[in-house]
């Protein structure tokens, strides 16, 4: 990896851990990762690929993740809109005025919120493994898990499978790293999708990686907690969006099935649509050159 400039950022109170890579007068990618993930979980080799391609990448650690503040939620709830307050807060550390957003997942959300909340900080908006703004996630969740089918005219909810392996996917508090990766495996596994082989060390790296870092790796279920607080837009809204748009999803995600990249790109004027073969709902090492690949040639106008 490049050399990189790790920041702790404050951000209304709280602290936010960050680093970015590369020249600051190159184009800025900022790289907002999904619901309980660290910013060290966007890999390492596909943040040396768009460094290589002549980007200034940023990524960070969400509260509540890392090396961020951990927040007392049921004192100081929080909700999504305030998540993407603090992407903000991190360009604004690094003196950014403009970036390229590449969200994942619950990043892809953050970033569709941004860009029609503050246009004028999005260069350009790419939606990764994610679903439209306004969508009641939470809602199907609980409904699929209760046995019960999606509301007519709702997009498909994550896979039964997938759903079993989240219910486990935390272990007892206090669990040693053994009992963590016990516990987190099987729902990368998952994640990961049946199409492409899995490296099960990759996952564990990354884990042992995610577990060294996080002072209370539970905390990050927050999240959850905020993203069913609601959003004030809706999949409507996104019309409004004038950032060029990519949405790029796996063709085997089971979180949130293709149909959802496919109402994200129905959704936002002129977004283009790439599915990629095979990929899950994870950014494994073996898609890291396909992924840049197309953040390059997205960011590059």
């Amino acid at each position: 990896m490049q050399e990189n400039n790790e920041k702790m950022i404050d951000a209304g109170g709280l602290t936010l851990w960050a680093e970015d890579f590369g020249a600051p007068q190159d184009p800025t990618v900022l790289l907002v990762m999904g619901a309980q993930a660290q910013g060290v979980q966007w890999n390492d080799g596909l943040v040396r690929r768009l460094v290589e391609g002549g980007r200034h990448v940023i990524r960070y650690d969400h509260r509540d993740t890392g090396r961020s503040s951990r927040v007392d939620f049921a004192a100081h709830p929080y909700t999504v809109a305030d998540l993407a307050s603090d992407a903000l807060a991190v360009l604004d550390a690094f003196a950014v005025e403009r970036a390229h957003l590449v969200g994942a997942s619950l990043g892809g959300i953050i970033a569709q919120r941004l860009a029609l909340t503050d246009p004028h900080r999005v260069l350009t908006l790419t939606s990764l493994s994610s679903q439209p703004l306004g969508t009641d996630t939470a809602g199907a969740v609980q409904r699929a898990m209760a046995g019960l089918a999606p509301l007519p005219d709702r997009l498909p909810p994550p896979s039964a499978e997938l759903l079993a392996a989240l219910m486990t996917s935390f272990p007892e508090p206090g669990a040693g790293l053994e009992d963590y990766l016990a516990a987190r495996l099987p729902m990368w596994r998952v994640l990961h999708g049946p199409d492409l082989p899995f490296d099960e060390g990759e996952y564990r790296a990354m884990e042992e990686r995610v577990h060294r870092r996080a002072e209370d790796v539970a905390a990050a279920l927050n999240h959850t907690l905020a993203g069913a607080a609601g959003d004030a837009y809706t999949t409507a809204d996104l019309a409004s969006v004038v950032a060029p748009t990519l949405v790029l999803h796996g063709t085997c995600d089971p979180m949130f099935p293709p149909p959802h990249a496919e109402a994200t790109a129905a959704a936002v004027p002129g977004a283009r649509l790439v599915m990629l073969d095979g990929m899950g709902h994870t950014l494994p090492v073996a898609m890291e050159d396909r992924l840049a690949t197309e953040i390059l040639a997205h960011t590059g106008g």
